[in-house]
């Protein structure tokens, strides 16, 4: 059981978790040094390949059938670590602001809501299978970071980057909207059945 702890597909997910930290301190060194877009750019490279790991853990798991509670556990866990942390740091750094911040706060609201539910309906031995369009959230987030991140250091390379990346963040709160709901109307048939 300790070996599953030590997968391959576990350690990508360890990895996407200590991916968090690092993003966090290239936005401290970026703020020291006036200027300088190097930790910017560093930031979004850590970024890329942590997503890249999140597509990884879970198709490795299944084709070398090394599935793991620890891994189903941890799994969406990273995936909210690193969106969370990224928002709050684009949100603090002024790259989202006014009412951009509102499409951050639903995205967050509705990670946080979600994962009660899902945590209720686990004690339920329910599970919410993952829809097509909730990918599609996903991808649209994921992008979107990618842009927010580059944010000002992305402007001078590409025109508007910090703009498309905000497009594609309403896009994923839009999406957010409808998942979440989604899941809610799912998980309440089970919660309404079991009072």
């Amino acid at each position: 059981m300790a070996s599953r702890a030590y997968s391959i597909p576990n350690l990508l997910t360890y990895g996407r978790i200590l991916c968090v930290p690092l993003i966090v301190l290239c936005f401290f060194v970026e703020g020291k040094l006036e200027g300088s877009d190097f930790a910017r750019w560093v930031a979004l490279w850590i970024f890329v390949i942590a997503s890249i790991t999140d597509f990884l853990d879970g198709y490795l798991a299944r084709i070398w059938n090394q599935t793991s509670n620890i891994g189903r556990m941890l799994d969406p866990i990273a995936d909210k670590l690193l969106v969370s942390a990224i928002l709050l740091l684009v949100a603090a750094d002024g790259t989202i602001a006014g009412w951009s911040l509102w499409a951050a706060i639903i995205i967050l609201c509705r990670e946080i809501l979600v994962s009660g539910l899902r945590e209720y309906l686990a004690a339920l031995k329910v599970s919410v299978p993952v829809t097509r369009i909730a990918k599609w959230k996903t991808t649209a987030q994921l992008v979107a970071i990618a842009f927010l991140l580059a944010g000002p250091a992305g402007d001078k390379v590409l025109p508007y980057t910090t703009e498309i990346g905000i497009l594609l963040l309403w896009i994923a709160a839009l999406l957010t909207i409808y998942t979440g709901y989604d899941y809610f109307r799912a998980g309440l048939k089970h919660i309404v059945d079991d009072e």
